[in-house]
C-alpha cells in the first residue's frame, strides 16, 4: 500500500508544471496546511518564508510539503523579493496565506503549460472573496492582481509597504479565467484589525502629502471610498453584509488619509535640529 501511495505522489509531482509558488507567513496556522497542499496541485514546490511565527506555522507548513524559509521581516515587497529568491523555478506563483488554488483554477493553470512555457509572461490572476457569511463572491467584488509571472521579466518592489510590481509598457499580460478563493478574515473583529495595520504600514512608508490635500481626503474621502466598494465593485451584490463590507473598508482606507495627515503634522512640528553655538 505505501508503494501505491509513493507511486502516486510521483505520479503527481512529474504532472506538476515548472512552477513555484511562494507564499509570506506570520502566525498562520489557520489555512497554511490548505494553502499548501492546495497550490502543490500546480505547483511543482511551494516556499514558505515566515518571519517568526509562534503558533506552529513552519512546523504545519513542512508537514504539508512547503519548503520553508525563516527570515526576519523586511517589508512587504522586500519580503516577496526574499520569497522569489528561494525559489527554485523562474516561473511564480505569489499566494497569500490565505488564498487557495481551486480545481478550477488549477486546470487553468496545468492547460497553460500543457505545450511548455506559457506563450505570455505575466497574468491577470482575480482574487474572489470568500466572506464568513455567504457564498464566495466569484462574479462580483473580485481583486484585480497578478500573480502569475515569470521573474526574468518582474520582479517585486524593493518596497517597505508595496508589493505589487509595475508592469513595463512592452510586456504583454495575459488573462487567467478562474478566479483564485480569498479566505480573507473570519470576522468584522479581524477584519478591522488587518485594516488597520494596513493604514499603518502605508501611512508610514508611502511618500508624503501635503496637509492641505490630506485634509481635503479627511473631510471628503469617505464617501467615495464607500461609493467605490459599493456601487464600482458591486458590493451591493452582497446584501446586508455587502454593505458592513464596503463601509469597513472605506473606514479603513480613510483611517489610512488620517494617520498619514498625524505625520505631516508631526513633521512640521519636529523641533529643529539645528543649535546655535553659544561663546
Amino acid at each position: 500500500m505505501r508503494r501505491v501511495f509513493f507511486y502516486v505522489l510521483m505520479m503527481q509531482a512529474e504532472s506538476r508544471p515548472p512552477l513555484s509558488a511562494y507564499i509570506r507567513t506570520l502566525n498562520e496556522a489557520r489555512m497554511v496546511a490548505d494553502v499548501v497542499r492546495a497550490a502543490l496541485k500546480i505547483a511543482d514546490e511551494v516556499v514558505i518564508v515566515d518571519s517568526g511565527s509562534t503558533d506552529g506555522t513552519q512546523e504545519i507548513a513542512r508537514e504539508a510539503g512547503a519548503r520553508v524559509i525563516a527570515h526576519e521581516w523586511l517589508g512587504n515587497g522586500h519580503q516577496k523579493r526574499l520569497a522569489e529568491d528561494h525559489c527554485r523555478h523562474d516561473w511564480l506563483l505569489d499566494l497569500d496565506a490565505d488564498e487557495i488554488v481551486g480545481e478550477a483554477f488549477a486546470a487553468e493553470i496545468r492547460t497553460l503549460f500543457q505545450d511548455g512555457e506559457p506563450p505570455l509572461k505575466i497574468y491577470r490572476t482575480m482574487l474572489a472573496l470568500v466572506p464568513p457569511v455567504g457564498k464566495p463572491w466569484r462574479d462580483f467584488g473580485l481583486q484585480v492582481r497578478h500573480k502569475l509571472y515569470d521573474r526574468r521579466v518582474v520582479r517585486a518592489p524593493a518596497h517597505k509597504a508595496w508589493d505589487q510590481f509595475d508592469i513595463p509598457e512592452s510586456v504583454s499580460v495575459g488573462r487567467l479565467k478562474e478566479p483564485i478563493l480569498h479566505y480573507a478574515f473570519t470576522g468584522a473583529d479581524q477584519f478591522m484589525g488587518k485594516l488597520n495595520r494596513n493604514s499603518t504600514v502605508r501611512a508610514e512608508a508611502l511618500p508624503l502629502k501635503s496637509k492641505p490635500y490630506l485634509a481635503v481626503r479627511i473631510v471628503l474621502g469617505f464617501p467615495f471610498y464607500f461609493a467605490k466598494k459599493y456601487l464600482l465593485q458591486q458590493y451591493f451584490r452582497g446584501g446586508v453584509y455587502g454593505f458592513a463590507l464596503a463601509s469597513m473598508s472605506a473606514y479603513g482606507r480613510w483611517l489610512r488619509d488620517v494617520k498619514m495627515w498625524e505625520r505631516a503634522n508631526a513633521s512640521s512640528h519636529a523641533p529643529n535640529q539645528k543649535t546655535n553655538s553659544t561663546t
